[in-house]
């Protein structure tokens, strides 16, 4: 364990300047300021209020379906078995939050960030989306609570996520393609803040990651975390005990900071989380892997480890995954990594594109690009683990959307 400003509880962040050590804060326009200042007022007052926590649970329960299953990945477990030495092969679980409805994980913090909007007196809500999926979680919650809604995304991210767009247009949602930079979900963030700025009166921006400037990293883990107390329990009455190591996906890291919040004070549980390692770190700019290959800086309103070159301007990040091609990490996470608590990997485009397709036949479940990837890292690590481990990774999100990407690098033509 790096011992650099080891905490007595790993859920001490953020400080009240939001800070997570050296990383997190609030770097926004002057003009931001007093509407993250009531952000972060409005959030305060509805965690105290247990009608708030009530209402966004009834939800999670009767419109998202909550909880989410945990599955036994059986086939996935002898596969991994059969690679192993005898002895040898983890025991694989799924938190099945693709399940979710709008089929990810996304809804969780949506829905708590809606509510807080409409406490707040807001009455549009812009968001921003990489994949997709955050884009119709906030387009859904809108629907239902009849609020207008616009969602920014990189021209690039349309063209490879058509059914996602479709379904954020269905929903009433106005989806306006960002065509600066390699217009992706940097840049899609990008010209969502610069629209907030200018319409800061009824807006309310729904940030999808655990990024951006104070309280948005905090509030959205708190919100995600339901899925990291729901595996708590589901692992008590399947195991008896506590999982010995978590998997997830890191884009800005929302999922992967849910499953794991929870656990952070539990010393016999290890957490890895498995950035997009694109055609492989050593390429520069070929992946999106903040943390092993980046460095910190600021971006979106808060300091955390960035890819960038020797002059600090932001390098474009690449991805098979929509999802996962940040070029930044969430501050959380940056804080997790230099203490040691958290170890963050890396799984190619190949290594996730192979473990979606072994995981739709083995285990009949089509997974999402982004979780394609911690499943390409359990399959590495699980053989070389006691069979007695137990290992539980997040499913945050189906692959419906992304089989015309998967289709055309695979050769398919649909």
């Amino acid at each position: 364990m790096n011992q650099l400003l080891k905490p007595n509880t790993f859920k001490s962040g953020p400080d009240s300047a939001g800070r997570f050590g050296g990383f997190g804060g609030r770097y926004v326009a002057e003009t931001l300021m007093p509407l993250i200042l009531e952000v972060e007022a409005a959030y305060a007052k509805a965690k105290a209020d247990p009608s708030f926590d009530a209402e966004w649970r009834r939800l999670l329960k009767d419109y998202v379906g909550r909880p989410s299953p945990l599955w036994y990945a059986e086939r996935v477990t002898e596969h991994c078995r059969a690679q192993a030495e005898p002895g040898k092969g983890a025991k694989v679980y799924f938190k099945r939050d693709e399940l979710n409805h709008t089929g990810a994980h996304k809804i969780n913090a949506v829905l708590g960030q809606i509510l807080l909007a409409k406490r707040m007196g807001k009455k549009r809500i812009i968001a921003e989306t990489g994949a997709g999926q955050h884009g119709v979680a906030t387009a859904t919650a809108c629907a239902l609570f009849n609020l207008p809604c616009t969602v920014f995304m990189g021209a690039t991210d349309v063209e490879r996520q058509q059914p996602n767009v479709f379904r954020m247009k269905l929903l009433g949602a106005e989806v306006v393609a960002v065509t600066s930079g390699a217009a992706t979900l940097k840049d899609a963030m990008n010209e969502a803040l610069r629209h907030w700025v200018a319409n800061v009166e009824d807006t309310y921006y729904c940030i999808g990651t655990v990024a951006g400037p104070h309280p948005y990293p905090m509030m959205v883990r708190d919100f995600q975390s339901v899925i990291g107390e729901e595996t708590r329990v589901q692992m008590q009455e399947a195991e008896g005990r506590l999982p010995d190591l978590l998997v997830a996906a890191i884009g800005g890291g929302s999922n992967a900071m849910g499953l794991f919040y929870p656990f952070l004070d539990d010393p016999s549980v290890q957490m890895h989380g498995v950035e997009a390692g694109g055609h492989g770190i050593e390429t520069v700019t070929g992946h999106a892997a903040s943390l092993t290959g980046g460095r910190p800086g600021v971006l979106h309103g808060n300091r955390t480890y960035l890819l960038q070159d020797e002059f600090g301007q932001i390098l474009e990040g690449h991805s098979i995954s929509a999802g996962l091609d940040y070029p930044g990490v969430g501050p959380e996470h940056s804080w997790l990594h230099e203490l040691g608590r958290v170890q963050y990997v890396n799984a190619t485009d190949k290594e996730a594109l192979d473990a979606f397709q072994l995981c739709s036949r083995l285990e009949g479940i089509i997974p999402a690009l982004e979780p394609a990837h911690a499943l390409a890292h359990v399959l590495k690590v699980a053989p070389t683990l006691p069979a007695e481990t137990l290992i539980v990774m997040n499913m945050c999100g189906r692959g419906d959307k992304d089989i015309f990407t998967v289709a055309g690098h695979l050769g398919v033509k649909l």
